[in-house]
């Protein structure tokens, strides 16, 4: 740990922050409100650039575990805050679609507005703690990448920019998971900033923004009627099924163009054992796009993310050279 860090007087303040909010919100509601169910995303992500710096031999437990940490209480506090703003322009209510496919205590009214925003708070300080405590241990890079992606996060819904009611939710996701969680896990591995994990977590950031364009197809009826031009919205049903289509796809070309060229290890063939389930989330396109069109995106994600992690760590201990 780095000399001088503040840690004692911050864990302090913390506990008694903490103890104001539990007065609005028990533990209980705010678990629920930061959507634990989609942190496999990020645990993906994390992983993905931790083991592409394993692959160079470097690899510090430690440091995995406060950035995994730190990127979890991130994404949580990207949900909370999207809830937040959600409720607050309306869009989100009691009867609203996503409150049909899922808890969501700000909508019900189960805590008040301010109580949600201010765990949202609490958790990016958790996140910036985190993150200053890995740039001071690593490099300072680690607190531009953590920067940027607050910066999305916080954009994402917040006013006067809303880039999800600008057609760029899924390209948001896809630069802050596919781009630069995986880049700075890695940077935090190794103390350098490279294209390698970004390049090669190109497939998970595809699947976490198929898993937002698989609801907002869904929902485009909806986010229609209450003008939010979500990407679905913009480019119409038919559009964004094919895009759906098109992206999916896309993941394994990457991994397949990737083991070609060598920049991927042979192993990562593998992700094509869920090729099948990939199929069977297109062929449900097809028809009525059902409820659970998301968590089935989402399943298939983790099948295809967890293949994927293991194939890195295959090749960390038994690589495989493509013969010249």
């Amino acid at each position: 740990m780095p000399r001088g860090f503040p840690l004692k007087p911050f864990g302090r303040c913390y506990r008694k922050y903490l103890t104001w909010l539990h007065d609005y919100m028990d533990a209980k509601t705010a678990f629920i409100s930061m959507r634990p169910w989609s942190f496999t995303m990020t645990f993906s992500s994390v992983t993905m650039g931790t083991l592409v710096a394993a692959l160079s031999g470097r690899f510090n437990l430690p440091y995995y575990l406060v950035a995994l940490g730190g990127m979890v209480a991130f994404h949580g506090a990207t949900n909370v805050l999207n809830d937040f703003f959600d409720v607050k322009h309306g869009v989100d209510r009691e009867g609203a679609p996503t409150t049909r496919y899922r808890p969501h205590p700000a909508a019900f009214g189960q805590a008040p507005l301010s109580s949600v925003l201010t765990l949202s708070l609490a958790l990016y300080l958790v996140t910036l703690a985190a993150a200053s405590y890995l740039a001071l241990a690593t490099n300072l890079w680690v607190l531009v990448v953590v920067g940027v992606g607050l910066a999305g996060s916080v954009l994402y819904t917040a006013d006067p920019v809303v880039l999800k009611a600008r057609a760029l939710g899924e390209a948001t996701v896809f630069v802050m998971w596919g781009v630069l969680i995986p880049l700075g896990s890695y940077v935090v591995q190794t103390g350098t900033v490279s294209l390698a994990p970004a390049v090669a977590s190109v497939p998970i950031g595809i699947f976490v923004a198929l898993v937002l364009l698989a609801n907002n197809i869904r929902d485009i009826g909806y986010d229609g009627s209450v003008k939010t031009r979500t990407l679905a919205v913009v480019l119409g049903a038919k559009r964004a099924e094919r895009l759906y289509a098109f992206l999916l796809g896309l993941a394994y070309v990457v991994v397949a163009a990737g083991v070609a060229v060598q920049l991927l290890p042979v192993w990562s063939v593998l992700v094509f054992l869920t090729v099948p389930g990939a199929r069977g989330l297109i062929a449900m396109l097809k028809g009525d796009v059902p409820d659970n069109a998301d968590p089935r995106t989402a399943a298939l994600a983790l099948q295809f993310s967890l293949i994927y992690m293991v194939s890195l760590a295959l090749a960390i201990f038994f690589p495989l050279v493509l013969p010249a």
